[in-house]
């Protein structure tokens, strides 16, 4: 897909039903620290305090127009407009102090725009008893799709409780793509309503990961249609239907799920969604936990896992396949399943039966759940206790795009390790070096804070550096990074964007959240030969000694619709003592999406992954060029290919190697265009997706793709070398909507224990 390119800058909480009329007064560090970002010109605003803009949060006022002015303004002193898709150089924090503020009319959200409210006491958007509109906020810039990102809303309460329970209103309209979140927000509505909706995907849209939300009372939760998507920690009471499936729906992960006096808690009847994992999740006092409908394809399939329940059932076309829980140790599959022993390409299909599985206990909890983390806000830090990286007496920093920070923000960084959080305001950091991050540091940022790579040190690919070192081998203690983008100024293609080492004295101690990163390098005129235009090696490593928690990623290694090659590699994982990765997009990296290398314990909740663009047909630069003289040892060479074999000589989306213990449930794997022209895909644009090889206790569920013509290829069964194991045509479902060439393929299990 084709995405704009943005450089912003220049170049859980606890769950608690509030009532409407007790909030705190705020000791939210973030309202009274310094906020001097920057953005298009001296005189534009960031930051931006409702309250700054007429906004009463008094529950009486009508505050719809003064918010609606906070999010559009261009600066503080003039009424212009942002530009419609809020790009470049205008990235918004829309902030909202504690109370209640209502809304007689909808609000619609700009490109690059932070909604944030106090994590210690959430302001509360309340629509009125009029309300005229149908929907109370559009979360997007224009209709959803798939160039919708970097919006983000947080912190907040949506409240339909004053509007009757028969008039249709949507709480929130969410239809993005990656780089966007969705974070500790309450969806309130009345208990019985008929009409009122939480939340809505719809369209072409490809989201990541929303995590941490809790609706109470109305007619539907989450009305679900997607690409795919990782739902992570939800709670849902007096929900009618807590989760309505689409029938565009392709592929969603839900994680940590909870079904509280609910009538449905998954409708999936509509008849013509992907894969559904629903793991590590409970329902009581829920009539049917999950409802499907029939099927003898890879349509609606589905996994649970760690499912518990009280009297809940599992229903297909109403008929009871499911009673009680499934408990740990085992897995129900519904759909095609493959054992990973057999020599041949045909699946097993199954409407619903349990098999033997297991977690390793690394990557678990006391209760075997998957260890998950909330973002972290730093409420509990007091303001004496957060230093803003450009007022630091002692050490300038620009945050320009221009001059380079490296040395004082690493002064800055060491000083305040184990003592204070470090507060990023917008902008771009520029480093000509490698910027270390010592064990005892809390970095946030602000509106996707942005660390750029420049200079020599970056250029050599057979002598990697890393732009952001977190830790060194051995180091054991707290390392986080939240908010942030992390991308390249120049063509460096021996620059790591980000290196991971240390490991996390507890799951989340080492982190990432909501940090992506957009590899763009300098201007494609530039680009006078395809090695010359090689911008990066990697986004991330997570080496052998690490052990990290990383959370709603995007990384990007291509330039928009670029017809040259761009990084060489996604994410490298080579950690042994525990990983979970949550809502991962990776995609147009040159060799592979995702590398999982002779790792060990590693949980993924969702893998999102797309080729480049200027690779396949007509294209004349054929993998593992143009890095075939700097390959890793971990890279793939691709010698199972004829030599002039471009579409088998493209990018892997995932590839897993000597590694065990790997746990995997979702993986959504696209491919809509090919070659430097890049042709719409009709169907086989690309050969193979996915590479196994000598892999033990490895699950794989929800193996997703679209043009693909083999999803699954495997080397170290009985000897065999890059077998064909899972195909395409053996998977193949109807088209999907809105792109009507295009068949997703979905393998709804593939494990091997052995």
């Amino acid at each position: 897909m084709y995405f704009l390119l943005l450089l912003l800058g220049l170049t859980g909480a606890a769950i608690a039903h509030h009532s409407v009329n007790e909030r705190a007064a705020s000791t939210y560090w973030y309202q009274s620290i310094k906020h001097d970002g920057l953005g298009s010109s001296k005189t534009y605003v960031v930051y931006r305090n409702v309250k700054d803009y007429g906004a009463k949060g008094d529950a009486i006022t009508d505050d719809s127009a003064a918010i609606q002015k906070a999010i559009n303004t261009v600066d503080g002193s003039s009424t212009a407009i942002r530009s419609g898709a809020g790009l470049t150089g205008q990235p918004a924090v829309v902030y909202f102090p504690p109370g209640t503020y209502l809304l007689n009319s909808g609000l619609k959200n700009i490109m690059g725009t932070v909604m944030m409210g106090d994590p210690t006491s959430r302001p509360i958007l309340k629509a009125g008893a009029g309300f005229k509109d149908n929907i109370l906020l559009i979360g997007q810039q224009g209709a959803g799709g798939l160039d919708t990102f970097f919006h983000e809303i947080k912190n907040l309460v949506l409240d339909s409780t004053a509007v009757p329970p028969a008039k249709s209103i949507l709480l929130l309209q969410f239809s993005v793509s990656q780089a966007c979140q969705l974070s500790n927000v309450m969806f309130n509505m009345p208990i019985g309503a008929t009409g009122h909706i939480g939340v809505q995907t719809a369209g072409q849209v490809m989201p990541l990961l929303m995590n941490d939300l809790q609706f109470f009372g109305g007619a539907v939760g989450y009305s679900a249609v997607a690409l795919q998507l990782q739902l992570k920690n939800w709670y849902f009471k007096n929900v009618d239907t807590a989760i309505k499936v689409g029938d565009t729906l392709t592929q969603v992960t839900g994680q940590g799920l909870r079904f509280e006096g609910c009538r449905i808690g998954l409708d999936a009847t509509s008849g013509g969604s992907g894969h559904f994992s629903l793991i590590d999740s409970t329902a009581t006092n829920t009539s049917t936990v999950v409802s499907a409908a029939a099927s003898t394809s890879m349509q609606g399939s589905m996994v649970l896992e760690n499912v518990i329940v009280d009297s809940s059932t599992v229903k297909i076309a109403e008929t009871t396949v499911l009673t009680g829980s499934v408990q740990p140790g085992s897995t129900w599959i519904r759909g095609n399943i493959y054992s990973g022993d057999s020599s041949t390409a045909t699946p097993n299909y199954s409407n619903g039966t349990k098999i033997t599985t297991s977690r390793p206990m690394a990557l678990v909890n006391g209760t075997g759940h998957y260890y998950t983390v909330a973002p972290p806000t730093y409420e509990e830090y007091d303001i004496s206790n957060v230093i803003n990286v450009k007022d630091v007496a002692s050490y300038k920093v620009a945050g320009d795009g221009q001059i380079d920070d490296t040395e004082s923000l690493q002064a800055i960084i060491n000083a305040a390790a184990g003592k204070q959080v470090l507060f990023f305001p917008h902008g771009t950091y520029i480093l000509t070096d490698t910027l270390f991050i010592p064990p005892g540091s809390r970095l946030i940022g602000e509106a996707w804070s942005t660390f750029s790579a420049y200079g020599s040190k970056f250029k050599d690919p057979k002598n990697l550096r890393a732009m952001i070192k977190i830790g060194n081998p051995g180091d054991v203690g707290v390392a986080q990074m939240t908010d942030f983008l992390f991308t390249t100024s120049d063509f460096l293609p021996g620059a790591v964007l980000v290196e991971i080492n240390m490991a996390g004295d507890k799951p989340g101690n080492v982190s990432g959240f909501n940090c992506h990163f957009l590899i763009t390098g300098a201007s494609t005129a530039s680009c006078k030969t395809p090695a010359a235009c090689t911008t990066a090696r990697l986004c991330a490593h997570f080496t052998a000694s690490s052990s990290a928690y990383w959370e709603n990623s995007w990384a990007t290694g291509q330039s928009g619709g670029s017809a040259t090659p761009g990084a060489a590699g996604g994410f490298l994982i080579e950690a042994v003592n525990g990983t979970w990765i949550l809502g991962l997009g990776t995609e147009h990296h040159d060799l592979y999406q995702l590398n999982i290398n002779n790792a060990k314990n590693v949980f993924l909740g969702l893998e999102q992954g797309e080729s480049p663009y200027w690779q396949g047909s007509g294209n004349t630069v054929v993998n593992p060029a143009p890095w075939t003289n700097a390959l890793l040892p971990s890279d793939p060479d691709f010698d199972w290919c004829a030599a002039s074999d471009v579409q088998c000589r493209m990018a892997l989306y995932q590839k897993i190697s000597g590694s065990s213990n790997i746990n995997l449930y979702g993986g959504a794997f696209w491919n809509f265009r090919s070659g430097p022209m890049q042709t719409i895909c009709s169907s086989d644009c690309q050969t193979n997706a996915v590479l196994y090889e000598n892999n033990t206790q490895m699950y794989s569920y929800g193996i997703s793709t679209i043009n693909d013509k083999n999803l699954v290829m495997e080397s170290g069964v009985r000897g065999n070398s890059h077998a064909i194991t899972v195909t395409q045509a053996a998977n193949s479902g109807d088209p999907l909507a809105g792109f009507p060439q295009d068949k997703p393929a979905i393998c709804a299990g593939y494990f091997r224990q052995s």
